[in-house]
């Protein structure tokens, strides 16, 4: 883990109130595994003062990482604003990632909304490192609406089927991204489920992948203020009610038989 200053590359509007930042990194972070995050704030430590949570979206090859955020709220609506060049304060990789598949017999890639971020960086990474092929990943992308709809194009062109639903059924089907998911392990139980998204679909899935006897890891998102462990304000209740699990340490990602829903 390194604490530094670094140059943003870019930082581009996607669509909506989504946007792209790049980052220009050293090693360490450059050597972030898919599900590990990073910890910014601004320079200066204006308001707010605390560093907020980011997942890694990508690498940019021998430069720096590249992160997949949504305006949401006072820091968000600041990064966005920030322009080529300028700097910003950056912790960093925490976490621990996802772990590779233990077998081939399939690979599930389930996003909902902004929970996207980690999942092409995974996806990405288990192509590159030949641990499956593109005819043996399927994608399922859930989302409010069309608009919130994201990344699709890039997977894509990795040569992923992706199924998609929305809400509001302005795009794919109008349900829940579990139903497909659901009737898809169904039809072929997959070797693992990989997720990130609402704690709403992440318990769902959970109870899928019990049901079917599918193993499955999660990446769960919570309110941080330190990353590192220290202020224990992440705690989520773990099967083993003896004690509580942290996100920043102990996770973000997790079996999810291990979290308590």
């Amino acid at each position: 883990m390194i604490t530094e200053k670094v140059r943003i590359l870019w930082n581009k509007h996607v669509g909506s109130s989504y946007y792209k930042i790049g980052l220009k990194c050293g090693y360490e972070l450059i050597a972030a595994k898919p599900g590990q995050f990073v910890m910014l704030r601004f320079e200066e430590r204006t308001l707010p003062l605390l560093r907020r949570p980011f997942s890694i979206h990508g690498i940019i090859e021998g430069e720096g990482v590249e992160i997949l955020y949504r305006v949401v709220g006072g820091f968000t609506g600041r990064l966005s604003e920030v322009k080529d060049g300028e700097w910003i304060d950056i912790m960093g990789p925490l976490g621990k990632g996802f772990f590779p598949p233990e077998n081939s017999g399939g690979i599930f890639i389930v996003a909902g909304g902004i929970g996207v971020a980690p999942m092409l960086f995974l996806s990405k990474y288990i192509l590159e490192k030949k641990m499956a092929s593109s005819s043996g990943m399927r994608v399922f992308l859930g989302a409010g609406s069309k608009e919130d709809l994201l990344c699709r194009d890039d997977f894509s062109r990795l040569g992923l089927e992706v199924v998609v639903t929305t809400d509001d059924g302005s795009d794919g089907e109008a349900c829940l991204i579990t139903n497909p998911v659901e009737a898809a392990v169904r039809e072929k139980r997959p070797g693992i489920i990989y997720a990130c998204g609402p704690p709403g679909m992440l318990k769902c899935l959970a109870g899928i992948a019990e049901k079917y006897e599918v193993p499955s890891q999660i990446s769960m998102e919570s309110v941080m203020a330190c990353g590192i462990g220290a202020c224990l304000g992440c705690a989520v209740e773990g099967k083993d009610e003896s004690r509580y699990l942290h996100v920043c340490v102990d996770g973000p990602v997790f079996d999810s038989r291990d979290i308590k829903f």
